[in-house]
This record gives C-alpha cells, structure tokens and sequence, in this order.
C-alpha cells in the first residue's frame, strides 16, 4: 500500500472545492447545454445541435492540455499571451499551480487548475455553438474549435486572467463576463455572419421539440454557475460564499425583469423567454460576483433582465442587419449584450471590501469614488470585442478559403439534418414507416392534416378513433390514397 503523499502547500478543503467547482462548471456543458440545445431546436437538429457541444469539449480539452492552457496561463511571451506548451507530465501534474506572469500561486495542484481552467474554455466554445446551430458543417465545426481557442479564446484568458496587459491595467472579470461571455457573444455573430442562415422554413418554423429538455438543461446550468463563479477565487474562502449568494439574487431578478417585460409587451409569461433572463442574469453577474455587494447584484439582475430583452426583441427584430444575421440562439444578446452590462456595472458597483476580499488592490467602482474603473472597464470589453471579430473573421476566412471546407451544409443536409449528417435519429418512436418523417422535423400544419388524423403543433400524433371505417380502410393502403402524408 502506498505511503500517504503530503505537501506543505496543499490545503485539501481549497483543492476539494476548486475540483468540485469545475466539475459543476463541466457539467453545464456536458449534459447542460448539451440537453438544451437538443431540446431547444427543432427535432431535425437535435442530435447535430447536441454533437457539437460534446465534440467542442472533448476538443477543448486535447488542445488545452497540449498547449492552450500555458498559453491562457504561462510564462509571458507576449503582453496578450503567454508561451505554449504542454502538461502532460507527472511531474507537472503534481507541482503547486502558479501563474507566473501574475505572480500569483493557489494552495492546490498545477492539474486542479489545468482542469479548473479547461472546463471555462469548454463552456465558451459551447456557448458560440448556439449561434451556429441549423446549418454549420460539422467538418468545419472540428477544425474551428481549436483555432479558436488558440487564436482566440487564449489571449482574452492570458490578458485579464494570465498575469496580461489587461490584468495590470486593473481590468475586473471576476469570472468571465469578459473572457467567456464577450467573447462567444461576439465570435458568435460575426460567425454566424460567414456561415450564413439556416434553411427559410427552419428559421419561420423554430418551435422546439422538447421545451421539458430545455428547462433541464437550463437548470443545470443555473445551479452549476455555483461552481463558475464560486471557484473563481482559487480558494474555499468566505469571497466564494458572496460570489454564489450574488451569483443567484442576480439571476433570480433578472428572470423576474424578463418575464415581466415578456407579460408588459407580448402578453404571456414565456417559459423560454424565462430561460433567456435566467441566463443574461448569470452571464451578467459572472464579471461582477465577488467584489460587489448583494444590493449591487439586485441592480445588476435588473439591468441584464431589461437591457438585453430590449436588445433582442426590439433591436434584434426591427434593425435590418440584426435581421439579417442568423444567430440562432440569440447568443449575441444574451452573452456579448449581457457581458457587457455586467462589466460595466463592475466599474459602477464594484466595493473596496469586494476587491479586497478577491485579493485586488482595486480601490471599489464609482460608487466608492473610482470612476477610472467604468473607462478600465470599457477599454478591456473593447479589446475583447476588436480581438475575437478580427480572429473569428480570419479563422473562419482560412477554414472556407484555404482549406476548402464549406462552412455551410450543403441544401441536401439542411433539408434532411440529422439523418443525413450523422444517420441517426434523436427520437425513435417505433417501425411506423408512414411517420418517419416526423422523426427528421418535418412537421405538418394544422391545415395539412389528413382527415381522421388528430394534429397537435403542427405534428401527426395519430388517428382519430372515431374517424369511421372509411378512412380505416384508407389508412391501412387499401383506399385511394387519402393516408398521403404532406410534408412542409
């Protein structure tokens, strides 16, 4: 039996929880968003929309430990990132994590934060996913995914995490309101923009299939941002206990604000629409958590519930090019819009005992007399935004021009999706081969019902039993034909 292996800079509660932490931040991923994005976009698409998460964190995860992370997290190469290498060690996996352009070590394992870190980059690329959704080629999805997070993802890291020129200037994202959410916010969109729309029936007809999947993988991602924000100071500290309480009063109001305006302005309470205030309310907070007060995350959950719900149904829906870009999910609204609430409320409510207790010499936000800190605030959101429209531009420009890989699907595997692309079905109800259709997506309108045919949504759900011999006869094949099925 082996020796017990002590450390005098191990602290076993600080490592339990920062590996707790990240294994709540990886289970938004996967089965999150992962569930939610299957459940969120129409049945046709539930196994492509799905498989790009799980490929995007199993991705992640090889080019991290290969490289990324010492470029996120290493010694300075350059004032935006650090030198690339890998951790593949024993000897590296073992040694007290540091970061050493931020001269600044944690009281766990160097494989604690390479871990800790990973599952952040994971849930990015994951996020930008939802923007492409209906219509990217996977082939092209494979080889964006660590261009992106070398190119990309990495430099944000490296300047307000890594030790960086954002990260000395004074910068403040907690947790990633600017690394995480700006950025999938911004790569999203102007990737949407090169990939170009889904099918026109698919963006009129984008009813999903499982709004019960939805409400499960939002929930997962709701309680796992405990670990999102909670991990970020690299410690089991009493900061880590605001940042989860603030994480979830942000959160709760912002999805009060959301269903508010959705009842003001359309009339109903939306359940999806409550899933959207949910999440600009985390992504909000997430730059903020620990340095401000609960007051401060109450302000906070107010803003991210009615600016971004201004942005996406009024904005999002009346200006032509908003229009014209097919985000699919919205995640320039609810991530970039969001994010970028959130960091400038940072430089309104940060507290002097919130730095503080963060480990920052920052003197609080404007409220405690720092004004400097909105312009700090606003000059790292910039940054951000330039750098991943640039580089998206560029990475999505060498995928279709160089490497010759169509961003988009081709019109046979928009119009069949899943089938087509994976040969695979996301719901097998059974050998009815007169329905198979419904199992792609492929929906029918009330007005194309068959007759005897009872028609729920838009979708054939079966016969009416009291339709008469007649049409019994004709739904068995022994009619006229009348058992035709019409698709959309």
């Amino acid at each position: 039996m082996a020796a017990n292996f002590t450390t005098p800079w191990l602290d076993t509660g600080d490592n339990a929880w920062q590996l707790t932490a990240a294994s709540l931040v990886a289970l938004q991923s996967v089965p999150g968003l992962v569930v939610l994005y299957a459940g969120i976009m129409r049945s046709k698409w539930a196994i492509n929309s799905a498989f790009m998460a799980f490929y995007g964190f199993a991705a992640t995860l090889i080019t991290w430990v290969l490289w990324a992370y010492k470029m996120g997290f290493g010694i300075y190469m350059l004032p935006f990132v650090g030198r690339p290498g890998p951790v593949v060690t024993m000897a590296q996996e073992l040694e007290q994590s540091c970061l050493p352009s931020a001269a600044l070590c944690q009281n766990f394992p160097l494989s604690t934060m390479v871990y800790f870190q990973f599952v952040f980059a994971a849930i990015t690329i994951v996020i930008m996913a939802g923007a492409f959704l209906g219509r990217m080629n996977f082939h092209a999805w494979m080889i964006f995914v660590p261009l992106w997070i070398t190119f990309s993802y990495t430099i944000g890291a490296y300047s307000l995490w890594g030790g960086g020129f954002l990260f000395q200037r004074g910068v403040i994202d907690y947790s990633g309101g600017y690394v995480i959410h700006i950025s999938s916010g911004t790569a999203g969109f102007v990737g949407a923009h090169w990939i170009g729309p889904r099918l026109a029936a698919d963006r009129e007809d984008s009813r999903p299939n499982n709004i019960l999947c939805v409400l499960i993988g939002a929930g997962i991602l709701w309680i796992g941002w405990n670990g999102f924000n909670g991990g970020d100071p690299y410690a089991a500290s009493a900061d880590a206990g605001a940042a989860v309480l603030n994480t979830n009063v942000a959160t709760a109001m912002s999805l009060l604000c959301w269903t508010i305006c959705d009842m003001i302005y359309y009339k109903k309470p939306s359940v999806l629409g409550a899933v959207q205030g949910m999440v600009t309310g985390l992504v909000a907070i997430t730059p903020a958590a620990g340095v401000v007060a609960g007051w401060g995350a109450i302000c906070i959950g107010f803003a991210s519930g009615t600016i971004p719900w201004l942005s996406m149904n009024i904005m999002g829906k009346k200006v032509a090019y908003f229009r014209k870009i097919d985000d699919t999910l919205g995640v320039f609204h609810t991530h970039m819009v969001a994010g970028f609430v959130g960091g400038m409320c940072v430089g309104l409510f940060a507290t002097v005992e919130g730095c503080a207790a963060f480990g920052l010499t920052n003197p609080g936000g404007a409220i405690e007399g720092n004004g400097k800190q909105v312009y700090l605030q606003l000059y790292g959101a910039l940054f951000v935004i330039a750098w991943n429209m640039v580089w998206t531009s560029l990475i999505m420009c060498f995928i279709k021009y160089v490497l010759r890989i169509p961003l988009r699907m081709s019109e046979a595997e928009l119009l069949a999706g899943d089938d087509a692309i994976h040969g695979e079905a996301a719901y097998v109800l059974g050998p009815c081969e007169a329905h198979e259709h419904l199992l792609a997506g492929h929906y029918i309108k009330r007005s194309e019902t068959g007759p005897g045919e009872l028609g729920m949504g838009g979708a054939i759900i079966g016969h009416d039993p009291h339709a008469g011999a007649a049409h019994e006869k004709s739904a068995t094949g022994n009619g006229t034909g009348s058992s035709e099925i019409k698709h959309d």
